[in-house]
C-alpha cells in the first residue's frame, strides 16, 4: 500500500463571518446525518440557496469507508433531490462498476449543496460555483465528514479538491497519490462530468484513469489488495 504523504495546507478559514456568507451558524451540534440533512434543507447561506430548487445533501452508509465528494448538484440532481443521478452520475456508476466498487458502500456528496446555473433559453446550464459559494457551503461538508468518519475521502474534480486542500491544489499532478489531511486520507481524480465533454479517444483514456483512481481509493479504504 502506498504511503500517504502530507497534504498541502488546507483551505484557510477566514475570521468570524455573518450568517449571510457561511452556513456555519446553521450546522447543528449533533452531527448525525439525518439531523444535518434536515438542517441543510433550510440553508440560504449563499446565493445558490435561493437559486436552486432544493438542497441536495449527501447520501450513503452512515459510516462508509469511502467518501466521494464532487462539485455541486446538476440539473437532474436539483430536480430529484439526490446526488449523482444525472449524466455525470451515470458515468460515475459505470466507472465504479469497472473498478469493482459497490455504489451502495460509498457515501456520495458535493462540496456545494445547491445547483448553480444560468438560463439558456428554457434550459438551465451548469455554472461553476463561486469561491464565495464553496466557502459558504464548506461547513456542511465538514459536518458530513465528521459524521461519517470515512477511511478515505476522494475528491472528484478541482472544486472538491480545492475546497478541502487549498486553492493551488491540482488534480492532474496529484492523481494516484494519498494525502494525510485534517479529515483523514484523501485522494483525487477527475469529476465524471469532465469526461462527458471529451472526444472519444481522450474520454476512453480519462475513463481508464478514473477507474484506476477509484479502485486505488477503494483498495486503500477497505484493505483490498491493489493490483
Amino acid at each position: 500500500m502506498p504511503r500517504a504523504v502530507a497534504a498541502p495546507k488546507p483551505a484557510a478559514r477566514s475570521g468570524k463571518r455573518s450568517p449571510t456568507d457561511t452556513a456555519e451558524p446553521l450546522v447543528p451540534q449533533k452531527k448525525s446525518l439525518p439531523t444535518l440533512r434536515e438542517a441543510a434543507s433550510r440553508c440560504l447561506a449563499c446565493p445558490a440557496g435561493e437559486l436552486g430548487t432544493q438542497t441536495v445533501f449527501g447520501e450513503g452508509p452512515a459510516h462508509a469507508k469511502l467518501f466521494l465528494v464532487g462539485e455541486q448538484p446538476g440539473n437532474e440532481e436539483d430536480l430529484q433531490g439526490h446526488p449523482f443521478v444525472g449524466p455525470a452520475g451515470k458515468m460515475l456508476d459505470k466507472a465504479l462498476a469497472q473498478a469493482g466498487v459497490p455504489r451502495d458502500e460509498v457515501y456520495l456528496t458535493n462540496a456545494v449543496k445547491h445547483f448553480s446555473f444560468i438560463w439558456r433559453g428554457k434550459r438551465r446550464l451548469h455554472s461553476k460555483p463561486s469561491v464565495r459559494v464553496v466557502r459558504a457551503c464548506r461547513p456542511w461538508l465538514e459536518a458530513e465528514l465528521a459524521a461519517v468518519e470515512p477511511t478515505i475521502v476522494t475528491c472528484l474534480g478541482a472544486t472538491a479538491a480545492q475546497s478541502l486542500m487549498g486553492s493551488k491544489f491540482g488534480v492532474l499532478q496529484n492523481r494516484g497519490r494519498a494525502f494525510e489531511a485534517e479529515w483523514g486520507t484523501l485522494t483525487v481524480t477527475y469529476h465524471p462530468s469532465a469526461l462527458l465533454r471529451m472526444e472519444d479517444k481522450p474520454r476512453a483514456e480519462a475513463m481508464a484513469q478514473l477507474v484506476s483512481d477509484l479502485k486505488f481509493a477503494y483498495d486503500l479504504a477497505t484493505g483490498r489488495k491493489h493490483a
